[in-house]
């Protein structure tokens, strides 16, 4: 056989090998040869990308923050710490550019998914000339899988009908476990595995997430080494923690009780010593002021900093405890004796800290997101469900602020380095020979694609699929590696998020903070649309690691030429327009039953995302189920949509109807047939007659049988805009949790359904269509 040439790498899929054999008459005269499989350069590593979720610079204890990552910190000594790496400020956008080695809005994720506009760099389509770092490492025999949070395929794909080719399985990754929305319940999670929802069944009923995901990534390594132990692996590790709500076993939570009893002022200070203490941070860094905006630990009530306090315990606890689950999955390598060639590359965070958890913290958020905030009383009455499965909570705007020592600001403000700079740490021990000290390179989550293709020996992909792609933006941060003091290879970074804005060039950043809606706040209508008003501020960061001194005043020039440039980066990256609305924008791509009055449904349909479901909020409407009873065991839901923190449910127990709707988990309001069903065929129907179109409005239940009147009652109120993030639309069975107590999901209905029709009998006028959007926007904010 001819010796075979070395494969071109730059267009993938890379092409079979020919039939270098010899065909003859018979096989006695022939000589087979098959086509090898595909494999990486030799000596490629295997790869773990582990993303966190809503951490701020000055949390782990790595970074000289309060809460105990021993997994990071053991990573830390046998690799390297980066204290100038950096993000986009939101989770989104961040996770789009990790994965693609290019600028957010030039992948169009230049905000959350469910924020996308019909622009080129919002409209969240993963585009085709942006390879996924997973496709061009399967394309160059790599294995490959994602567990965790998702949130990049847009939101009207994310249906169990897809399309699926901007799911991760149509990105490049092999397998896939996890979530596609901006969070989960860690206790009772709704889940894809592939492309199918995942029932969790009672077995699995007090599994946190995090243990979950831990248990799949050791299960796929497993398999990966057992069948093909040469073949190298890239896993994506990415855990919705510490993104709200904060979930923990309690024995972790307690692990913190008391420890931030002295609150969020004093809490930044003893951060930022240690940092120092460290050497996480210049000798000569300064610790910036708390903005006026967000108010002192000793303004707050002795019962707001007992609540405050205990919402802070849980971050803590949750972080520690998904810092302990990736410490098995580290295990693991060890004990498959492939830690040392294996690259870990571990981001303390997709953002900044978040501030969403309103001024004074939550211990159920979707009461503040439906405009139904509840007092601080009705909040300590349930502070010891805080981190369980009964809460879902969020920690007051001061904890983020601490969280993000010694820059300022937080997550979603992209101008200064408090939303944007994550602790970052890279082990390889095989490859890196200065195990345990700092790196200072300013870099950006765009330059992780380079640096892992350039440790496999592979280059960025010219075509993928016969599409030719766009160069990659990002710079390889393996030199860093051996030349610890050497000069940084990024640059010039733009940032952009909502409005906010900064640019940094060879040592300086000049950045806007866009004036109106805080992060914390329920906007209604606040998007100014003015850009031009916004003041810029100038810092040289080079000495100024901080940003704690403002030059714009000393050096205008300078500050014209950053802002020209960026205004230049912003042209060429599709950051334009700006565009500073929230709430106005959610909802605007397509959907799939937008302006649908009519759905029919039959068993087995389960998992639709509450966007692509029926639309019954602030509308009459009209359930109607053909369907079998059982002689006995007559129970099980019908449909149901949403879950235990807001939502409905239509089903059959102890052989009657029942209605229930849940107002985002602050009361249930229940009705019952006055009759029960008997054992055959027969039809139900449920209509909601809504006493006024509007949102959040009560109204009457009608329930009837065969044609014949079952029995009524009065529903005082319902859920005004969102259920939940996550939880899903129904037939048959409620994956999620439930919407009432007195039953446990699955909770499936034991006879036969034949066909669900839901109909929607009114709609909201103009005005309401218009309070709605309003709405929406509340919905994404809490309130002060």
């Amino acid at each position: 056989m001819a010796e075979r040439k070395a494969k071109d790498r730059t267009s993938l899929p890379l092409p079979e090998d020919p039939f270098d054999g010899e065909v003859g008459k018979t096989w006695k005269d022939s000589q087979q040869s098959f086509p090898q499989p595909i494999k990486p350069p030799a000596g490629a590593p295997n790869v773990v990308l582990i993303l966190l979720d809503d951490v701020g610079f000055g949390h782990p204890s790595t970074f000289g923050g309060p809460v105990a990552m021993p997994t990071l910190d053991r990573l830390a000594t046998r690799g390297l710490r980066y204290n100038r790496f950096h993000t986009t400020a939101m989770c989104t956008p961040t996770r789009a550019a990790l994965l693609t080695g290019r600028n957010h809005h030039s992948v169009a994720n230049g905000a959350i998914t469910n924020l996308a506009t019909g622009f080129p760099g919002y409209n969240s389509m993963w585009p085709r000339d942006s390879a996924c770092i997973a496709e061009t490492l399967r394309a160059n025999g790599y294995a490959t899988a994602a567990l965790g949070k998702w949130h990049n395929t847009p939101e009207w794909e994310t249906s169990p009908v897809g399309p699926f080719d901007r799911w991760p399985t149509g990105l490049g990754f092999e397998y896939f476990y996890g979530f596609l929305g901006a969070d989960a319940n860690q206790w009772d999670p709704v889940l894809v595995e592939n492309t199918r929802p995942v029932v969790r069944r009672d077995s699995k009923k007090d599994l946190h997430l995090d243990e979950d995901l831990a248990d799949h990534a050791i299960s796929w390594i497993r398999l990966q080494r057992s069948v093909n132990s040469d073949r190298p692996f890239f896993l994506y590790l990415a855990p919705g923690t510490a993104h709200s709500p904060l979930h923990a076993p309690k024995e972790w939570i307690e692990r913190y009780r008391g420890a931030f009893d002295h609150g969020w002022d004093e809490q930044r200070k003893r951060t930022f010593e240690r940092q120092r203490a460290l050497g996480i941070i210049p000798a000569d860094a300064q610790l910036t002021p708390r903005p006026a905006e967000i108010p002192a630990w000793d303004e707050s009530s002795d019962d707001e900093k007992r609540l405050g306090a205990r919402l802070m315990e849980a971050f803590a606890g949750a972080l520690s405890h998904c810092d302990h689950q990736i410490g098995r999955v580290m295990d693991e390598l060890a004990a498959q004796g492939i830690d040392d060639d294996t690259m870990v590359i571990f981001i303390a965070g997709d953002n900044g800290p978040s501030a969403e958890g309103t001024l004074k913290g939550q211990v159920n958020k979707w009461g503040n997101l439906n405009g139904m905030p509840q007092t601080p009383a009705e909040q300590l009455a349930r502070i010891d469900d805080i981190g369980g499965p009964m809460s879902y909570p969020n920690y007051p705007v001061g904890w983020a602020w601490a969280g993000s020592a010694p820059m300022q600001w937080v997550k979603q403000i992209a101008s200064h380095f408090g939303g944007t700079r994550n602790g970052m740490v890279m082990s390889w021990p095989k490859r890196i020979t200065d195990p345990g000290s700092l790196r200072e390179q300013f870099h950006h989550c765009i330059d992780i694609v380079p640096t892992i293709l350039e440790a496999a020996g592979i280059p960025m992909p010219e075509s993928v699929n016969g599409v030719a792609q766009k160069p990659a933006e990002g710079v390889s941060m393996s030199y860093s590696f051996k030349e610890r003091d050497a000069a940084s290879r990024r640059r010039t970074q733009y940032f952009e998020l909502l409005g906010h804005r900064a640019i940094y060039h060879e040592g300086w950043v000049a950045g806007a903070r866009h004036r109106g809606r805080l992060p914390w706040q329920i906007g209604g209508g606040n998007a100014t649309g003015d850009f031009d008003s916004d003041p810029w501020e100038l810092y040289h960061v080079d000495v100024d690691f901080s940003q704690a001194r403002d030059l714009a005043a000393e050096h205008p020039e300078k500050l014209h030429e950053l802002r020209q440039l960026w205004w230049a980066e912003a042209e060429q990256h599709n950051v334009l327009p700006l565009d500073d609305r929230y709430g106005e924008r959610y909802h605007q791509g397509p959907a799939l039953a937008r302006g649908r009055t009519h759905f029919v449904y039959h068993q087995g349909v389960y998992g639709i995302p509450e966007g692509s479901a029926p639309n019954l909020k602030g509308r009459s409407h009209r359930i109607e189920v053909d369907l079998t009873m059982p002689e006995v065991g007559a129970s099980g839901m019908l449909v149901t949509a949403g879950g235990r923190f807001g939502g409905y449910g239509f089903y059959v127990k102890d052989g009657r109807l029942h209605y229930v709707h849940n107002v985002s988990g602050l009361e249930r309001h229940t009705v019952v047939s006055g009759r029960p069903l008997k054992p055959g065929r027969q039809r139900v129907r449920m209509t909601f007659g809504i006493e006024q179109p509007k949102l959040g409005a009560g109204g009457e239940v009608r329930f009837s049988i065969d044609g014949e009147d079952a029995g009524h009652g009065a529903i005082a109120r319902t859920v005004p805009i969102q259920y939940s993030y996550t939880e899903t639309f129904d037939i048959g069975l409620d994956t999620g949790t439930p919407v009432d107590e007195t039953y446990a999901c699955p909770f499936e209905f034991l006879g036969e359904i034949h066909s669900v029709t839901i109909d929607v009998l009114s709609d909201l006028d103009e005005h309401d269509r218009k309070q709605e959007a309003l709405a929406v926007e509340k919905a994404r904010h809490e309130n002060e």
